[in-house]
């Protein structure tokens, strides 16, 4: 649905439905409805032309790439680049390090990384999980041991989404390993992939795709002038990170293109002599996802564009995630059961269009467990939210 809109705000968004029609390739936006990744080629590519417009790092401030948007016009940015639907800017450069570095990093740092994040120059990906520390991230144990203007890094990082494609990676590694609390003596460092003694190990996931990778370092050198903040307060950078962007957390855009799209699919698929669409148990399915996905949406708008509502209910942005990561979960299990057998099969780029659109199903409800766990598990979440209002 389209909220009310301000006259100015309206006019924004009609601005970027137009900017979507001229300037997001047929093939990029088909591919991103079909569930398929961007090649990097094509991510690069559509970030620039966002970035053109100040639009890749929308609330940067412009002299870094940004475009200084206020809270309402990121909002409707973000909702209609997902609806579109296109693909997102880079979040490891943009909603991840950019924010870091325009908080803690020192001018120097600002004016060499900042354009380059916006612009996808250089691509991030983000080194925090270990074996032993996912959840309970402070447990680390990759150690930099200082050795005059270097750091030796060595240690293992898991779960490391797009290492493979990714040319550095933003660290946390423990500086001091005799400090009291285990958040302390920790330090966030950029270290690039090129370096010796770096090897990237793939991982396979459910859905068969390589997502994920396992990053070993073996006596890393990375200067002293790439850590961002103050040594051993890597913590209190991280918690800012983690914190800083809120915006687009609930995926309404995304989760109603993709409804959309199992509305498409069960007009199209016949169960017996009729439409799958025209079952009572479908259509009571449809209407109560499409109910709670309205109901998301108010309450993502009402929160985010709400300061009192934020300072009253520290914990919404659990609410948000846990609330939007259910409703995905729900849209891939209802289009693979309206896909039947059929959306169990697996295809490849290359296969024709019609059957990648019915082996999608299966492919996006495997991915879409994992939602519920990176993050932060709906678990945590529950936990943060059960301390909010319970104390």
């Amino acid at each position: 649905m389209d909220l009310q809109l301000e006259p100015a705000h309206a006019a924004f968004r009609d601005e970027v439905r137009a900017f979507l029609r001229e300037r997001l390739p047929p093939e990029l936006r088909d591919r991103v409805r079909r569930g398929l990744r961007p090649s990097r080629e094509q991510t690069v590519q559509w970030q620039r032309t966002l970035h053109e417009r100040g639009w890749a790092a929308p609330h940067w401030p412009r002299e870094f790439g940004g475009a200084d948007l206020g809270q309402m016009e990121r909002l409707i940015l973000v909702d209609e680049l997902q609806r579109a639907p296109a693909p997102m800017p880079l979040h490891f450069n943009v909603t991840m390090l950019g924010p870091v570095l325009l908080r803690y990093g020192t001018p120097e740092q600002k004016r060499d990384w900042l354009p380059r994040l916006a612009r996808l120059d250089v691509w991030f990906c983000q080194g925090f999980s270990e074996p032993g520390a996912g959840s309970d991230l402070a447990s680390l144990r990759t150690a930099a041991r200082r050795e005059g203007d270097h750091y030796v890094v060595n240690g293992q990082k898991i779960w490391t989404t797009y290492a493979h494609m990714a040319d550095w990676i933003f660290c946390l590694v423990r500086t001091d390993p005799g400090a009291t609390r285990k958040q302390e003596g920790i330090s966030f460092l950029l270290v690039d992939l090129r370096s010796p003694g770096i090897t990237i190990r793939p991982i396979q996931t459910i859905d068969g795709e390589h997502h994920l990778n396992e990053v070993f370092f073996d006596n890393v050198r990375v200067p002293v002038a790439n850590r961002v903040g103050d040594e051993h307060r890597g913590w209190d950078v991280t918690k800012y990170l983690l914190g800083s962007e809120r915006t687009g957390l609930a995926y309404v855009g995304t989760s109603r293109d993709r409804l959309d799209r199992a509305l498409e699919l069960a007009r199209g698929t016949r169960d017996g002599a009729r439409r799958v669409i025209d079952g009572p148990a479908v259509q009571a399915e449809f209407a109560r996802v499409d109910a709670e996905l309205r109901g998301l949406e108010i309450a993502n708008w009402r929160l985010l564009l709400s300061e009192a509502a934020q300072r009253d209910n520290p914990a919404f942005a659990s609410v948000l995630k846990l609330k939007g990561v259910e409703i995905q979960q729900q849209i891939a299990e209802l289009m693979l059961r309206i896909a039947g057998p059929a959306g169990l099969a697996r295809c490849d780029d290359e296969e024709d269009n019609a059957r990648a659109d019915r082996a999608a199903p299966a492919t996006r409800f495997l991915f879409s467990r994992a939602s519920s766990i990176y993050g932060g598990t709906s678990e945590v979440q529950k936990d943060v939210l059960a301390r909010s209002i319970l104390g």
